[in-house]
């Protein structure tokens, strides 16, 4: 029987998803492995393209002769088995293609980095000092049986410590992640670290500086060049463990022995893959665990209704602290404003607080006045090319659109013809100003998407930060003060009460030990879980209110997109398809964009699979009835699905 290399092709097309069969040349045979990069010809494009060798079988018998192999582009193993069905079951579960997922979690080749590795000498074992060891240790006490969790290879939901570490300047639940790190190294196995963010990945290492060897450790972000990138990932494949610290993508780096797996801060959207297919990293981290038997642990200061889910199911397994540690959370009375923004408990704290080193201001909105109204009938000023909200950079300047940055020099309102504009919001310019006025001879720090802090000493300083912009500060700040809540809870998305919790505890967790954290303006039971600090219990709260009305996460909901009669079509398939679905699953075809329709799909968790399975059906049928024939063009299919839809818009 003559044996033939079973190609994955790397192609967005979805009609290429599938294994192509191969015949191996004679001079390839010993270099033609599986999970090495090869070349390949595709006969339908009449052009060779690249792809990974998945595994070398018994050719099946067939009318026409087998293409051979091209080249071999690298003979590196840049593709183990465990990543490739890892790949594969997430992109199922996704109702996308295989090779996405592998976009996402191999880098692009670089000859010179590669070459370089290979002559150099391979990775050493690494040693854990006993100090180490016993610091990881004590941290691991301080939350009973997750240490035996992570050895049995469980899956934990684990409570950040909401303070800063006493001897350096990360977060404490930087060196919770840190000595679950430690413990899995020390037992000889490798422990991949997800973070959202840069500044999130900074603290995770300064943790780790000198309680785990430096070539251990293994940084993987978007942020690094082509060749470090590419380097690091060549030393997670080496057969000896390390710990690799990331951004969402890291969930997928195929380490040696991976004896866990943590996730910081899964609500935070960076952990929301943007990129076709689309798998959020909780996702692809719970079909890895189940795969590989690795523990997995969701770590953070609250808790997302997903997480709360798998916990109410007993699929993650809850892990208190021995001591339960809370803020300082002070609600101040609604009606104490009295029409100040800044109550006056809130400024005599932040007065007070400056004596003693830097105080936070957590606001909505960057900018300075991002939102103007109309000064005659408070009619919201829009830009005329575009229809995007007017702002203003700076007092007296002429107002500009957020959206396509046209100046609007002659604004009229469409309502009353008023030609004068006002500022209905403050951004953090706007509000560092009017505190620098209120504390004179205060040093102001402004930290927002276009300011960007990592930082900031023991000093007295007033730091306006936007939410998710708060820099650290080293020993903690010595007051709190979260503004415009009741605007961020206006926000029109399903999950704001989540989100802003979620924003509010992280700035609270940046607080010293015994600084008041004061919530301006909030009342309800968003207010109160924050107060309490038993966010467990608000998402429980959360899912008994969703579970009647079919929304996420009790349900999965699946968005279609695209021509009317190709959604129309496709939604008739799924029921053919999945005939359990309830007459109230599927929520539209609604208009959306040119020529354009949109559905919303709501189903069981068990039905998962068969609807993905139905709905990738539907993308790949319209993609080969696209075709391009000879002499002729044929416009591209606009059929879009995406399940586990992070934000619902309908």
């Amino acid at each position: 029987m003559i044996t033939v290399a079973r190609v994955l092709i790397d192609s967005p097309l979805p009609q290429l998803d599938r294994l192509f069969d191969y015949a191996i040349p004679a001079e390839l045979d010993a270099a033609a492995v599986p999970g090495v990069r090869v070349a390949v010809p595709l006969r339908s494009a009449g052009r060779v393209v690249e792809g990974y060798l998945v595994e070398r079988g018994d050719a099946v018998p067939g009318d026409r002769p087998l293409s051979a192999l091209e080249a071999i582009v690298s003979p590196v193993v840049l593709m183990p088995a465990a990543l490739y069905e890892l790949a594969r079951r997430a992109a199922e579960r996704a109702a996308g293609s295989t090779s996405d997922v592998l976009r996402l979690a191999i880098p692009r080749r670089m000859v010179r980095a590669e070459k370089a590795w290979l002559a150099a000498d391979p990775p050493r074992t690494p040693l854990v000092a006993e100090a180490a060891q016993r610091w990881a240790a004590g941290v691991l006490a301080g939350h009973p049986g997750l240490a035996h969790g992570l050895d049995a290879g469980e899956r934990l939901a684990v409570d950040a410590p909401p303070r800063p570490s006493v001897d350096r300047p990360v977060g404490a639940w930087a060196e919770l992640l840190a000595a679950v790190a430690v413990h899995a190294l020390q037992g000889g196995r490798s422990a991949v670290l997800v973070v959202p963010d840069h500044r999130d990945l900074d603290q995770v290492l300064e943790a780790l500086a000198g309680r785990v060897p430096d070539e251990a450790v293994v940084r993987d972000d978007a942020a690094r060049s082509a060749p470090e990138r590419y380097r690091s990932y060549l030393r997670v494949l080496a057969g000896e463990p390390c710990v690799v610290v990331g951004n969402r993508s890291s969930v997928y780096a195929p380490a040696h022995d991976v004896g866990v797996v943590a996730l910081w801060d899964d609500g935070d959207p960076l952990l929301a893959e943007p990129l076709s297919p689309g798998v959020h990293a909780r996702d692809a981290a719970l079909l890895r665990q189940e795969q590989e038997g690795s523990a997995l642990v969701f770590a953070g200061h609250t808790r997302t209704t997903d997480v709360e889910r798998l916990v109410g199911l007993g699929w993650v397994r809850e892990v208190p602290a021995a001591r339960r540690e809370t803020p300082r959370i002070v609600l101040p009375p609604v009606g104490e404003a009295g029409g100040a923004r800044v109550p006056s408990t809130a400024f005599a704290a932040a007065r007070d607080a400056l004596a003693h080193g830097p105080v936070l201001v957590q606001v909505a909105r960057p900018g300075y006045a991002p939102v103007l109204v109309c000064a005659g009938c408070r009619t919201s000023a829009h830009c005329a090319h575009c229809g995007g909200p007017l702002r203003a950079r700076r007092p007296g300047v002429v107002p500009e659109c957020a959206w396509c940055g046209r100046p609007a020099p002659g604004w009229t309102c469409p309502a009353c013809a008023s030609t004068r504009l006002r500022m209905a919001s403050s951004g953090s310019e706007r509000t560092a100003d009017e505190l620098g006025r209120a504390f004179p001879n205060t040093r102001v720090v402004v930290a927002d998407g276009e300011h960007s802090v990592g930082r900031v000493d023991s000093r007295p300083a007033l730091v306006v930060a936007t939410r998710g912009a708060e820099p650290f500060a080293e020993g903690g700040y010595r007051a709190v003060i979260l503004l415009d809540g009741d605007r961020m809870l206006l926000t029109e998305q399903l999950r704001i009460g989540e989100s802003c919790l979620r924003w509010w505890s992280n700035a609270a967790a940046l607080a010293a030990p015994g600084a008041p954290v004061h919530l301006v303006g909030v009342t309800g039971p968003v207010a109160r879980a924050f107060a309490t600090w038993t966010q467990p219990a608000y998402a429980r709260s959360q899912l008994a209110e969703r579970a009647p009305l079919l929304m996420p996460p009790t349900v999965r909901v699946a968005a279609v997109e695209g021509e009317a009669d190709a959604v129309r079509e496709t939604l008739e398939e799924l029921r053919a398809a999945v005939p359990t679905l309830a007459e109230a699953a599927i929520l539209g075809p609604v208009p959306a964009g040119e020529a354009g329709v949109r559905a919303l799909v709501r189903f069981d968790y068990a039905a998962g699979r068969r609807v993905a399975a139905s709905l990738r059906a539907a993308v790949v049928a319209r993609a080969l009835g696209r075709r391009r024939v000879r002499g002729a063009r044929t416009p591209r299919t606009t059929l879009r699905v995406r399940l586990d839809v992070p934000e619902l818009d309908l």
